[in-house]
């Protein structure tokens, strides 16, 4: 059987401090439940540290006599009142505390600046006070200070020296490149910013290139990690002194390997046989027809061959690099086209009431439909095989059949060389014609920035490339010319 345990006797009651009668559970006074009262801890109470034990030597110590307060608590008892230095006692290294008027006259001696130990007499309460040397939490920024302190140094710069550490920052070394995004850190060989970690934009994220009578414009667009498009402008002269204009696009084929050093060598191949072949005087079209062998042999020549591959191994150049081509060359009076896959050429005349064209027709799943009556236009390029491409240069190409076609324009006009990138959002001749800026004829470039711009407005799934050729002739009356091979 359990035992309830007895409550002791109490002195006098908690709330009104009158003495109750023996065994009474309620105070007979203001009626306290006595019951409530805890019971006393048979431990020893918790003693202040500065209040030392009673013994022979403070059983005949005077009586510390308490300051009384000016004002009193709602009992209209004095408050008592008193400082730490008014209590004798010992401090936590047994020496003995000194009175209150010691301390005060320890520092009306002790000199500024110097340490409390350097003065004779006891320690205030709580220790030696900090010298004049005390140890900062930065002091890590001060070698001398930092060896002694055993301080973190803090994770922030100090501001004293932080804005003269990034401008510092600022000037990168000689031929270095600064972060787009911080504007103050160096990029790394990586491409990398060393301050922020920020991915700098490749040298083909954005090209351009002018000359007087042709500009390029390309652009990694808004949903590829890369630009796999490439392009090349030139300029030369023909053997009788008149000027040669050569613009060449290349739509790298994005589900083969390596389809940007495709596109690169591509348009490079093409543009020096093209710039080589008109200078000795070979006919334009001619030239353009070897150009693009020139482009097909520099893209297969990237394809990697196995070790150990055989001839006869029919997967040796399986997803070998890749790229399509189109291609424009103004010379005399002739307008040159040349392509090979779904790369574009558009003709938009100055005068805009002036009908326009498409001068290529793609190697694509959707033109094979259309060209062979299964479906109209519209309903081909809906369905989702119509960027399939059909021809392409390429280690893995089934046969290269390269297109030319030669045109006399009897107007002035602006010929726009473009990928897939810009005519997905302007893929009728009407549609192209509108997209194009009404000063293109006289600014190119910006007429190619507009342009890139219109697609990525669109959406920029793709690469952009777009380069435009004003092709100035005087009006002669006559219906154009045209040749296709």
């Amino acid at each position: 059987m359990s035992q309830s345990q007895q409550q002791p006797a109490l002195s006098k009651c908690p709330g009104c401090e009158e003495p109750p009668a023996a065994g009474d559970l309620f105070c007979g006074a203001c009626g306290y439940d006595l019951s409530a009262v805890p019971a006393r801890p048979g431990d020893r109470p918790t003693m202040a540290i500065t209040v030392p034990p009673a013994g022979p030597e403070a059983a005949g110590a005077e009586a510390v006599r308490w300051p009384a307060a000016a004002e009193t608590d709602s009992s209209d008892v004095p408050a008592p009142l008193h400082r730490p230095s008014d209590l004798p006692g010992t401090d936590s290294g047994g020496r003995p505390l000194a009175e209150h008027e010691q301390v005060q006259e320890q520092e009306q001696v002790r000199e500024p600046g110097a340490p409390v130990g350097s003065a004779p007499g006891p320690e205030p309460l709580g220790g030696p006070e900090p010298s004049a040397a005390a140890v900062r939490h930065d002091d890590r920024a001060a070698p001398d200070v930092a060896e002694h302190s055993g301080d973190f140094a803090l994770a922030a710069p100090d501001p004293r020296t932080a804005e003269h550490a990034a401008a510092a920052a600022a000037a990168p070394a000689a031929g270095g490149k600064v972060c787009v995004a911080c504007r103050s850190g160096r990029v790394d060989p990586d491409g990398y910013c060393e301050n922020c970690g920020h991915a700098q934009p490749r040298e083909r994220d954005h090209m351009e290139q002018e000359l007087d009578t042709v500009a390029a414009v390309s652009d990694r667009g808004l949903r590829h990690h890369r630009n796999e498009d490439s392009f090349a402008v030139s300029s030369t002269a023909l053997p009788d002194g008149s000027p040669a204009v050569v613009a060449i696009v290349c739509d790298g084929v994005s589900s083969a390997s390596r389809p940007d050093e495709a596109s690169a060598a591509a348009a490079n191949a093409a543009n020096e046989s093209l710039l080589e072949s008109l200078a000795r005087g070979t006919h334009p079209q001619q030239a353009m027809h070897e150009a693009i062998v020139a482009a097909s042999e520099a893209v297969n020549a990237l394809a990697q061959e196995p070790a150990g591959a055989m001839e006869h191994d029919a997967h040796r150049h399986q997803n070998a690099p890749a790229c399509t081509l189109v291609g424009a060359v103004m010379a005399g009076e002739l307008l040159i086209v040349g392509w090979v896959g779904d790369s574009r050429v558009y003709w938009v005349p100055q005068d805009r009431t002036q009908p326009t064209a498409r001068l290529t027709e793609d190697d694509s799943w959707a033109a094979q439909m259309v060209a062979a009556g299964l479906m109209n236009e519209a309903e081909a390029y809906a369905d989702e095989r119509a960027h399939a491409i059909t021809g392409w240069l390429g280690a893995d190409a089934y046969e290269l059949e390269p297109h030319t076609a030669a045109f006399k324009p009897d107007r002035p006009g602006l010929v726009v060389v473009c990928t897939d990138g810009l005519w997905n959002y302007a893929e009728s001749a009407e549609e192209m014609a509108a997209a194009v800026p009404a000063d293109a004829q006289e600014h190119p470039l910006r007429g190619a920035q507009v342009l890139v711009g219109h697609a990525l407005d669109g959406g920029g799934h793709d690469n952009v490339t777009v380069a435009l050729l004003p092709f100035a002739v005087r009006p002669q009356g006559a219906g154009s010319a045209c040749e296709t091979v």
